[in-house]
């Protein structure tokens, strides 16, 4: 179907009555929703039936979901390429660098260099003719194994317990903006830990904050740098500049291309065989891999004793490791059209790491650069995992041996060429300045907390940063006063259009928030400035003034006409006879107490818009009606229903009718729960929209129905007193209630 040709206006007309909500559920029978009992919750979540079970197994176990309707013609060929290219790059790189510092932070606390120190004859590999002590490696080797091994469990039993908990939500949490800042902090980090390799100089182990713990690092290169090895840079920096420069042909060409060029794969080969051929250890002093253990380590339990001092840690790692993982998922499952369930990622996490801690494995996580090359290089689904996992086990069984030669700076300039998106990302930031400063605040605090406070501290810092823009912009939400585009049921803020006119007589208010106990404040106040006077002050001025009138009357100085009005007796140049008859009667028959005249039944109207005979200013009020548009609140708690009925009754003491519109079902529901309707505000005030209320409004004024705002009625009898001293809003409330109906002429 064609689009509609922007340059011409379809005009429509509908024709329905005005209905406040009471009217259209009574007209459309609205039904009231069942509760269930807990009991019925219970039961319903607690039972179990065939499909349920199934149901549940899926979700833990999704293989067996998706692999019978696995297409293996149209996939099969894509994910073993793809594999086997994952399968080489993972051989060739450690795990994810942020949890291998997260996780080598904790190593290096716990077993230090100092604890495997041992006297020597200073001849030692590790040691030093002056001091004759060596570092027992093995002993070292072994413990900082089991530290890490058992961290890796505790890190699955938590990810376990998490899932199985339903917290996966949390991962709604994690912004783009917080993730950009977060990852682009862990790419400064993991830049810094490989910078000393390709330089390949000495640095003592540091422990303590990560600002602290890298600046010492730096501190070192710089101070080192002289003993840089010639070698391990020059190959470090041709080999990132050849990475580099291949992604970025892959990038360009990646419709023409088949499949991506493997360049780590070929730079690893090739630059482990140039290793071996011209013995660049022996002959240049070059750091290489050196040996690489064939076969799996044999299973054996955490160490228990470790787990309470790594138990704070391990809960970090475990979220910081699902949260960047599932970050990265979240990217492709947005560009490949698919659905990520965060619980069972969690579980799947969690049982792989407390398989693997088992067997001196490590934490698993999410590597940014692999999956994009299993993304790229055409990787369908998790079988293109399964046949990387086997080419990583055929590496650890048979192949480790040949990459025996290999650089160290080789390896850590290929991490730090597949940094370069991470770091990228850094040009969001002017983007997100321009869009929303709120967001460009998150991924900068979120970037810094990181870098100065490490990566667990950092993404806490970040998530709290988050939900603090969150509350600031609920808490000073955007409000509005909104006008009329004429000829049309179209209501939109006063400022934004020319063609647009206020109402007479009429404030038309919207808030774009919820409303609750921390933004009810800044509600009333940009409610006062919308209608331009506070109605408590009003109503204070206002009975200040009839008070005084009141006494004047007593005393003669002013009197009511026939229809009301008050008017000055010196006014009229006159003297009140008959006023003065009915003292004079009164002094006779002796009725008179504590010196006031006794004052005929009369009624007294005051037009509040006119000059007083009194000298009390009393603020004027130019509307006669007020509507609140609901249609942007979400929801209201206890303190705001409370607030909001007291706003609304300070309004109807003034003569300023209030009504309500736009209110979804759930709000009204929610109303009605806290008790927000009662005998003076009642649910004739809500209306569907808010034209409904203007057109209601018109039409109750065009009736005379409707009382002028501008005008206030107050019955004095004889034996009436002076009205009681004004107390605070909530007192105010029950201590004129029945004055203000017999002022307004409210009915129950």
């Amino acid at each position: 179907m064609d689009a509609f040709p922007p340059e011409k206006l379809y005009p429509y007309t509908v024709s329905r009555p005005i209905y406040s909500n009471p009217m259209f559920e009574e007209d459309n029978k609205r039904q009231a929703r069942e509760e269930r009992t807990l009991r019925d919750r219970v039961s319903r979540t607690c039972g179990c039936s065939g499909r349920q079970a199934l149901k549940v197994v899926k979700g833990v176990f999704p293989v067996i979901d998706w692999l019978s309707r696995y297409p293996i013609r149209e996939w099969l060929p894509s994910d073993v390429i793809s594999g086997v290219s994952t399968g080489l790059v993972c051989s060739l790189q450690g795990p994810f660098p942020v949890t291998c510092l997260m996780v080598g932070s904790v190593v290096l606390t716990l077993a230090p260099d100092d604890h495997f120190l041992l006297p020597g004859n200073g001849t030692g590999m590790n040691g030093t003719e002056a001091d004759g002590i060596v570092v027992d490696v093995e002993a070292m080797e072994a413990q900082r194994i089991m530290v890490a091994s058992s961290m890796t469990v505790l890190v699955g039993l938590f990810q376990v317990v998490m899932g199985l908990l339903q917290v996966g939500f949390l991962v709604r949490y994690l912004s783009d903006p917080l993730v950009g800042g977060f990852t682009t902090a862990a790419a400064f980090h993991v830049l810094i830990s490989q910078l000393k390799i390709v330089l390949s100089v000495p640095t003592n182990n540091h422990s303590g904050c990560f600002s602290i713990l890298y600046v010492r690092t730096l501190i070192d290169v710089f101070t080192n740098i002289r003993q840089t090895n010639r070698a391990d840079l020059v190959a470090g920096l041709l080999t990132i500049v050849i990475v580099m420069a291949v992604k970025e042909v892959n990038s360009k060409f990646r419709h023409k291309i088949p499949i991506p060029i493997p360049i780590e794969v070929i730079v690893t080969v090739v630059a482990a065989g140039i290793s071996y051929a011209i013995e660049l250890e022996s002959r240049y002093g070059a750091s290489i891999v050196h040996s690489i253990p064939r076969g799996f380590a044999p299973a054996q339990p955490p160490n228990t004793e470790l787990l309470w001092n790594i138990l704070g840690s391990s809960f970090s790692t475990a979220v910081v490791g699902y949260a960047v993982a599932v970050s990265v998922a979240k990217v492709y499952a947005a560009k490949h059209d698919y659905t990520i369930d965060g619980n069972q990622e969690l579980i799947a996490f969690g049982f792989s790491n407390v398989f693997c801690g088992c067997f001196s494995g490590f934490v698993a996580s999410t590597a940014l650069s692999r999956t994009a090359v299993q993304e790229s290089t055409g990787g369908k689904s998790q079988v293109a995992g399964i046949i990387s996992a086997v080419m990583v086990m055929i590496v650890i069984l048979a192949l480790g041996n040949l990459l025996e030669p290999l650089q160290k700076s080789v390896l850590a300039a290929i991490v730090i060429a597949n940094l370069k998106g991470m770091f990228m990302q850094v040009t969001e930031v002017p983007t997100l300045w321009r869009q929303n400063r709120a967001d460009c605040f998150i991924w900068l605090a979120t970037c810094l907390a990181s870098v100065v406070l490490g990566l667990d501290v950092g993404l806490l810092a970040g998530l709290v940063f988050e939900m603090g823009t969150v509350v600031v912009r609920t808490q000073f939400p955007a409000c509005s006063t909104l006008g009329n585009i004429p000829g049309t049921n179209i209501y939109r803020n006063m400022k934004d259009y020319k063609n647009i006119a206020e109402v007479p007589g009429i404030k038309i208010f919207k808030c774009n928030a919820p409303i609750y106990f921390a933004n009810i404040d800044y509600f009333k106040e940009r409610l006062r400035a919308t209608v331009g006077f506070d109605s408590v002050r009003v109503f204070k001025k206002r009975n200040k003034a009839l008070k005084k009138i009141h006494k004047l009357i007593k005393k003669g100085k002013l009197r009511a006409t026939e229809t009301g009005e008050v008017v000055s007796e010196v006014s009229l140049g006159v003297d009140n006879k008959g006023f003065e008859s009915e003292q004079d009667s009164g002094r006779e028959s002796g009725q008179l107490e504590d010196g006031d005249w006794p004052v005929p039944e009369v009624e007294v109207r005051v037009d509040w818009a006119l000059d007083l005979p009194v000298r009390v200013s009393v603020p004027k009020v130019q509307i006669h009606s007020l509507v609140l548009d609901f249609s942007a609140v979400s929801f209201l708690d206890v303190v705001a229903v409370k607030s909001l009925r007291l706003v609304i009754k300070e309004f109807l003491r003034i003569g300023v009718n209030v009504y309500i519109a736009g209110c979804d079902d759930e709000i009204v529901r929610k109303m009605e729960a806290l008790s927000f309707f009662d005998e003076e505000v009642t649910r004739d005030l809500l209306f569907l929209s808010v034209h409904d209320a203007i057109l209601f409004i018109k039409l109750e004024t065009a009736n005379g129905s409707m009382q002028d705002a501008m005008v206030e009625g107050l019955s004095l009898m004889q034996d009436c007193k002076e009205p009681p001293p004004f107390t605070e809003e909530e007192d105010l409330i029950e201590t004129y209630d029945n004055q203000h109906r017999a002022i307004h002429g409210l009915s129950n």
